[in-house]
């Protein structure tokens, strides 16, 4: 970010920056939470991931207040403007993903919680969780180091991991088909391998405000071709 005349500018953008990285942070973590729970085939930790969205929550409208009062007060232009509304854009899908891995993690208490499924049955659901484990700390990079690169990354990352949702998905209906008294667990686990492939979703949107943010091109909804194009200019 550029250096302003008044250092308290300077101090406000980058406390919004640094509270972004932190609001991030408590997403990844609940997330290992879930994944580390999958893992082991245990519901343990699972009610701190679901009672702390509060947090992630709260964090939220602290972050969109202060980026008011910046606009309101300091009524910034071009790059910091971009940064300002980047931001809120940004902590809308961290909110989201925080939203969905509470979602998990309800889905995961119920079935490890009354032993409905063991830990081999969710192999593929925390597989495909890892992968996203990924994507959002590439995308939290990407803004603390404003790498317009990753969005090309995770868009790709996000195709197959896309398609192996679906792969799983045809597998599950099956399996239901096989054995109806597994019907019940296995919607379970579809609705969390949904919520998997939403945090997907917003890992790759929040690479996308990057490049907004960095570039003033807003890409989302592009195909990746184009996305390359753009960035190539």
């Amino acid at each position: 970010m550029a250096e302003h005349i008044s250092s308290h500018f300077n101090q406000e953008l980058e406390n919004v920056r640094s509270e972004v990285m932190r609001m991030g942070g408590l997403v990844e973590a609940r997330l290992q939470q879930v994944l580390a729970a999958l893992d082991e085939g245990s519901s343990s930790g699972l009610t701190e991931v679901i009672d702390g969205d509060a947090d992630i929550n709260k964090l939220e409208v602290e972050i969109d207040d202060a980026c008011q009062t910046i606009i309101a007060r300091r009524q910034p232009a071009a790059g910091d403007l971009r940064f300002v509304l980047a931001v809120s854009r940004v902590i809308v899908d961290l909110e989201r993903i925080g939203d969905e891995v509470k979602k998990i993690a309800l889905k995961a208490h119920e079935l490890l919680g009354n032993n409905r499924v063991a830990a081999p049955e969710l192999y593929n659901t925390h597989r495909m969780g890892t992968v996203t484990l990924g994507m959002i700390h590439r995308a939290l990079d990407a803004f603390a180091r404003l790498d317009t690169g990753a969005v090309i990354e995770l868009s790709e990352t996000d195709k197959h991991l896309d398609a192996d949702y679906r792969a799983q998905l045809r597998s599950l209906i099956t399996f239901m088909m096989e054995d109806p008294r597994s019907i019940s667990a296995t919607i379970d686990i579809m609705f969390m391998n949904k919520s998997i492939e939403r945090i997907g979703d917003h890992a790759e949107n929040i690479a996308e405000h990057v490049v907004y943010l960095t570039r003033g091109i807003d890409v989302r909804h592009r195909p990746l071709e184009q996305i390359k194009a753009d960035l190539s200019e």
